[in-house]
């Protein structure tokens, strides 16, 4: 199935059906008078998150997303049948904005979570509703009020608990086959990964979270080089990033600071997370060669940075374990918060 994080839709509820005028006349009954019922009212539209989507292909192939109009009230008052909803079924993290792409209407984080995009319009009332002492013979009725419609937005943001970056053929889709049971394309050049892609680590009880792959970053990615800014938006939801610079490139400082940049640049927020910095491809280098890697990224990286293999594995468990400390103190930090308001009173 081909990955799509974006996509652009028409929605427009139904309109309330019409009412009625319709008359009593039956022989040998005494009371008449009016006795049309109201329209129906019209259809909603409703975004929806759901289990098992991971893209937002279907919206590609149909765009258009219109619930139906309510019925026409009938004689003896009966009311029209109320209008079917139409459901955008969405994958989880899913954004819906306005046409402008700036206006948030909703984030869907969880699975059920439902969000009115659309209200359908009111019915029309019959004419039995406008009889009164002074018109016992009321001849009208009103149209059924007119639904919403307008473009909207949808975006796609994978939620995924720990994300990896880096330049182009950093190592990053080798990384994320080796660690989970994910089959990302693997080649020997550049921007290999076109589509975002998620794993599952599992290290052990209690130890399982989501790693998410995306395309490489260039600089000016913030702005929107190489698509950059829709894939930074993957791991904008990320408590950790772990950042792959490959070491046997001339200078890593320089590619550190370069994705340390466009993260800065996209949301100084993101940039703070915890990050997890390793430099791989070491088995492509003797000793002293990465030592001297080394030294140079510690020029702009304050921490210590690991050293791994994504091919022969060396030091692959190691940068999992630390990306999963981060994450368990992240937890304890959030329950933390949540036992200090819990009282027995």
């Amino acid at each position: 199935m081909k990955f799509l994080d974006q996509a652009k839709v028409f929605i427009k509820s139904g309109g309330g059906g019409a009412g009625c005028v319709s008359f009593r006349r039956e022989k040998y009954v005494e009371y008449g008078g009016p006795n049309g019922g109201d329209g129906g009212r019209g259809g909603d539209v409703w975004a929806e998150a759901v289990e098992g989507l991971n893209t937002l292909i279907d919206y590609r192939y149909q765009q258009h997303y219109k619930a139906k109009r309510g019925g026409h009230g009938m004689g003896k008052e009966r009311t029209g049948a109320g209008g079917d909803d139409a459901v955008l079924k969405l994958p989880v993290g899913t954004q819906i904005f306005e046409e402008d792409q700036e206006t948030l209407i909703a984030d869907l984080t969880e699975v059920g979570q439902r969000v009115l995009l659309a209200e359908g319009g009111n019915g029309g009332w019959g004419n039995t509703r406008f009889k009164s002492s002074t018109n016992q013979a009321p001849r009208r009725a009103n149209p059924g009020e007119e639904g919403e419609e307008r473009w909207i937005w949808l975006r796609l943001k994978l939620i995924a608990d720990a994300g990896l970056l880096g330049l182009p053929n950093a190592g990053k889709s080798t990384f994320l086959s080796v660690v989970t049971a994910a089959t990302p394309k693997i080649a020997d050049y550049p921007f290999t990964t076109l589509n975002p892609g998620l794993g599952v680590v599992d290290l052990g009880p209690g130890s399982r979270f989501v790693l998410a792959d995306i395309p490489g970053l260039i600089e000016g990615a913030a702005e929107g080089a190489g698509l950059g800014h829709r894939f930074l938006g993957h791991v904008e939801r990320c408590k950790v990033l772990l950042h792959l610079i490959d070491c046997t490139q001339d200078d890593v400082a320089g590619a550190y600071t370069t994705i340390r940049n466009e993260l800065e640049a996209y949301s100084p927020e993101l940039a703070q997370r915890p990050e997890v910095v390793a430099l791989n491809k070491i088995d492509a280098l003797l000793p002293e060669q990465v030592a001297e890697q080394v030294t140079q990224l510690k020029t702009v990286y304050d921490g210590e940075p690991l050293l791994i293999s994504g091919v022969t594995r060396v030091g692959v468990k190691k940068a999992l374990s630390e990306v999963s400390r981060h994450l368990g103190l992240i937890a304890e930090e959030e329950n933390a918060g949540e036992d200090a308001d819990w009282t027995p009173l």
